[in-house]
Protein backbone atom coordinates (compact mmCIF):
# COMPACT_ATOMS: atom_id res chain seq x y z
CA UNK A 1 0.00 0.00 0.00
CA UNK A 2 1.10 3.70 -0.67
CA UNK A 3 2.27 5.60 2.34
CA UNK A 4 0.74 8.26 1.48
CA UNK A 5 -2.68 6.37 1.48
CA UNK A 6 -1.75 4.61 4.85
CA UNK A 7 -0.97 8.10 6.29
CA UNK A 8 -4.59 8.91 5.05
CA UNK A 9 -6.11 6.32 6.55
CA UNK A 10 -4.33 6.14 9.73
CA UNK A 11 -5.39 9.94 10.30
CA UNK A 12 -9.18 9.07 9.25
CA UNK A 13 -9.29 6.53 12.05
CA UNK A 14 -7.65 8.64 14.94
CA UNK A 15 -9.93 11.35 13.81
CA UNK A 16 -13.26 8.86 13.90
CA UNK A 17 -11.90 7.57 17.48
CA UNK A 18 -12.01 11.05 19.04
CA UNK A 19 -15.46 12.67 18.11
CA UNK A 20 -18.73 11.66 16.93
CA UNK A 21 -19.43 12.10 12.96
CA UNK A 22 -22.62 12.84 13.87
CA UNK A 23 -23.98 16.14 14.50
CA UNK A 24 -27.29 16.85 16.43
CA UNK A 25 -28.81 20.00 17.75
CA UNK A 26 -29.73 20.28 21.36
CA UNK A 27 -33.34 20.13 20.75
CA UNK A 28 -32.49 16.55 18.35
CA UNK A 29 -30.30 14.98 21.16
CA UNK A 30 -32.95 15.91 23.99
CA UNK A 31 -35.66 14.08 21.39
CA UNK A 32 -33.69 11.22 21.07
CA UNK A 33 -33.24 10.60 24.62
CA UNK A 34 -37.27 11.31 25.12
CA UNK A 35 -37.97 8.50 22.87
CA UNK A 36 -35.61 6.08 23.99
CA UNK A 37 -36.61 6.55 27.46
CA UNK A 38 -40.33 6.50 26.57
CA UNK A 39 -39.45 3.33 24.60
CA UNK A 40 -38.06 2.31 28.03
CA UNK A 41 -41.19 2.88 29.94
CA UNK A 42 -43.29 0.98 27.71
CA UNK A 43 -41.28 -2.02 27.86
CA UNK A 44 -40.95 -2.09 31.96
CA UNK A 45 -44.61 -1.33 32.07
CA UNK A 46 -46.38 -3.32 29.42
CA UNK A 47 -47.97 -5.44 31.58
CA UNK A 48 -49.70 -2.64 34.03
CA UNK A 49 -50.44 0.14 31.74
CA UNK A 50 -50.06 -0.87 27.88
CA UNK A 51 -51.74 -4.44 27.87
CA UNK A 52 -53.88 -3.61 25.43
CA UNK A 53 -51.27 -2.90 22.99
CA UNK A 54 -48.57 -5.31 21.34
CA UNK A 55 -45.48 -5.44 22.72
CA UNK A 56 -43.52 -4.92 20.04
CA UNK A 57 -45.17 -1.55 19.43
CA UNK A 58 -42.90 0.72 17.72
CA UNK A 59 -43.01 4.29 19.76
CA UNK A 60 -41.77 7.13 18.04
CA UNK A 61 -41.05 10.86 18.41
CA UNK A 62 -45.03 11.68 18.07
CA UNK A 63 -45.97 9.01 20.87
CA UNK A 64 -43.69 9.90 24.00
CA UNK A 65 -46.64 11.97 25.23
CA UNK A 66 -49.41 8.84 24.84
CA UNK A 67 -47.02 7.29 26.88
CA UNK A 68 -46.29 9.77 29.82
CA UNK A 69 -49.94 10.21 29.53
CA UNK A 70 -51.07 6.55 29.86
CA UNK A 71 -48.05 6.04 32.45
CA UNK A 72 -49.94 8.49 34.69
CA UNK A 73 -53.60 6.83 33.97
CA UNK A 74 -53.15 2.94 34.49
CA UNK A 75 -50.07 2.98 36.11
CA UNK A 76 -48.51 2.75 40.14
CA UNK A 77 -46.26 5.51 41.64
CA UNK A 78 -43.23 4.21 39.71
CA UNK A 79 -44.87 4.71 35.90
CA UNK A 80 -46.23 7.93 37.81
CA UNK A 81 -42.62 9.19 38.66
CA UNK A 82 -41.32 7.96 35.38
CA UNK A 83 -44.33 9.80 33.24
CA UNK A 84 -42.99 13.16 35.05
CA UNK A 85 -39.17 12.47 34.02
CA UNK A 86 -40.53 12.32 30.80
CA UNK A 87 -42.78 15.28 30.66
CA UNK A 88 -39.77 17.84 31.48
Amino acid sequence: MNEQVRKYLAEIGRRGGKRSKRVLSPEAARDMVRVREARKAFRRFHTLCFWYTPPDLPIGKDDVDWVAETLKKNGNRDAWEVAERLCR
